[in-house]
């Protein structure tokens, strides 16, 4: 219920998670022996749309704008800043 509040009053307040797809910073990727990585760096604009109690599913990062291939997974929450969104995906992601 406090979610879908919180998502009308995005909507009254006019917010558009795609007219503000521009402002998000997307990290080159980086790898491990098992997954590839990136973060995505949100504005402050769309950060405070950010759930912050739990890992986002696709549906609900990409509804924030989030625009990435298949396969990403958000995989941990940065406490110190939360407008920063962690990702990664196993490397035979196509297989």
């Amino acid at each position: 219920e406090r979610e879908r509040e919180r998502d009308t009053d995005a909507a009254r307040a006019g917010w558009n998670s795609f007219n503000m797809a521009d402002q998000i910073c997307y990290s080159a990727k980086y790898y491990d022996e098992t997954h590839e990585y990136r973060h995505v760096i949100l504005p402050k604009s769309i950060a405070k749309h950010v759930k912050t109690d739990r890992l986002m599913s696709e549906q609900e990062w990409r509804g924030l704008g989030v625009q990435q291939s298949r396969g990403w997974v958000h995989y941990m929450i940065h406490r110190p800043e939360p407008h920063v969104l962690l990702f990664r995906r196993a490397l035979n992601h196509n297989q």
